[in-house]
C-alpha cells in the first residue's frame, strides 16, 4: 500500500489516534535544521537554488497527486539541510530535483520513469546517476522515507473542531490544506513544526469559512497539550500572507447571506457559550505586536498583522562531481 502523508506512521489510510502522541514526539526528526532556514534567510544565491530546485520538481511531477511533489520538497529540504547547498553547479538542482521526485514516487506507489525528468533545463542523466543521487539522499535522511508533515496532523486537529457535519469538516479539510501546500513555498515557515503548521492552516481555514466556529475552535487547539501557544501564534502570523493568496475565491463562496453555508454557521453560533469581551492577546514579536483576531469576527479579508551543523558546501559539491565521474 503506498504512503500515506496524513498516517505516516502504518500502512492504513484510516486515522490510528494512539499513534499521534508519537507523531508530536518525533515530528522535528523530519525538520530543516535552523542552520538552514539562516542560511536560506541570509543568501541570495541559496534562496534562488531552493526556487529553482522546487520549480524543477513541480514540472516533472505536475501529472501527480500534489502530495507527492510535496513529499519530494521535504526530502528536498531536509537533504539541503544536512549537506548544505552546492556552489557553482547549474546542473545539480535539476539532478537533485529529479532523485526527490523518484523516491517519493517509489514512497507513494505511482509509475514513474526516470525518463519523465530528461530534458528538464536541457540536462539529461542516466538512470545510474539518478539512483547514486538516490543513495546520497537516503543516507542523508538517515533513511526517515515516511515523512512526517502537517497532513499528518491534519485529522487530529479536525477531531477538535464543534460541528461534526462531515460536508463542514470536509470543506475545512480542503481549504487548511490548500494553504499547507502553498506555505511549503515560504522559508519563513520552514521554522515551524509541521503539527504548529497544520494548526494554524486549520485556524485560517475556519476563520475564512467558519468564523462563528473560530474562538471555540482556537480554543480547543490552544489547551492541547501537545500545543505550545505562543509559537501557534507566531506561526499563524506568519502564514498570514499565504492564507490569504486565494481567499477571495473562498470569501466569494460564503459571502451571500443565504448561502447554506452561512445558514448552519448561524446555527452553530447561536449556541456558542463562549462569550467575548473584545480583549486581544498580544504577544511581542520582532518588534511588533501580533494579535490573535477577537472581536467582531466576519467574513472578511484578515488584515496583516503587524552554519555550524551542516557539511562545507565545498565538500558536498566535490562528493556530487566525484559521483558523477
Amino acid at each position: 500500500m503506498d504512503f500515506n502523508l496524513e498516517n505516516p506512521l502504518t500502512n492504513s489510510h484510516e486515522l490510528h489516534f494512539d499513534t499521534t502522541p508519537s507523531l508530536f514526539l518525533i515530528e522535528s526528526d523530519h525538520m530543516p535544521s535552523k542552520s538552514y532556514l539562516k542560511t536560506l534567510k541570509e543568501i541570495d544565491f541559496d534562496v534562488s537554488f531552493r526556487r529553482e530546485a522546487i520549480s524543477s520538481v513541480l514540472r516533472v511531477s505536475c501529472n501527480f497527486d500534489p502530495s507527492l511533489p510535496y513529499l519530494a520538497v521535504n526530502y528536498l529540504d531536509r537533504f539541503l539541510s544536512s549537506q548544505g547547498i552546492p556552489q557553482s553547479k547549474p546542473w545539480v538542482f535539476k539532478l537533485l530535483a529529479g532523485a526527490c521526485v523518484s523516491l517519493a514516487a517509489k514512497m507513494k506507489e505511482a509509475e514513474f520513469c526516470v525518463t519523465d525528468i530528461q530534458g528538464d533545463g536541457g540536462f539529461v542523466f542516466d538512470p545510474q546517476t539518478i539512483q547514486k543521487m538516490e543513495v546520497l539522499i537516503l543516507g542523508a535522511l538517515n533513511w526517515r522515507m515516511r515523512s512526517i508533515t502537517p497532513f499528518s496532523f491534519i485529522s487530529f486537529f479536525i477531531s477538535l473542531f464543534k460541528p461534526k457535519d462531515p460536508p463542514l469538516r470536509q470543506a475545512l479539510k480542503a481549504r487548511a490544506c490548500e494553504i499547507i501546500f502553498k506555505a511549503q513555498n515560504d522559508i519563513n515557515l520552514l521554522e515551524f513544526r509541521p503539527s504548529l503548521t497544520a494548526a494554524s492552516a486549520l485556524l485560517h481555514a475556519c476563520h475564512e469559512l467558519f468564523p462563528m466556529q473560530f474562538l471555540c475552535f482556537r480554543k480547543a487547539i490552544s489547551i492541547c497539550s501537545y500545543v505550545n501557544k505562543e509559537n501557534l501564534l507566531q506561526c499563524y502570523n506568519a502564514m498570514q500572507e499565504t492564507a490569504m493568496d486565494g481567499y477571495k475565491s473562498q470569501f466569494d463562496m460564503v459571502s451571500s447571506s443565504d448561502t447554506p453555508v452561512n445558514v448552519l454557521d448561524r446555527h452553530f453560533s447561536s449556541s456558542e457559550s463562549e462569550n467575548t469581551n473584545g480583549t486581544v492577546v498580544m504577544i511581542p514579536s520582532n518588534g511588533s505586536n501580533k494579535t490573535w483576531p477577537e472581536k467582531d469576527i466576519k467574513r472578511r479579508k484578515i488584515s496583516a498583522l503587524c552554519n555550524n551543523q551542516t557539511v562545507q558546501l565545498s565538500a558536498f559539491s566535490d562528493a556530487t562531481t566525484t559521483m558523477l565521474m
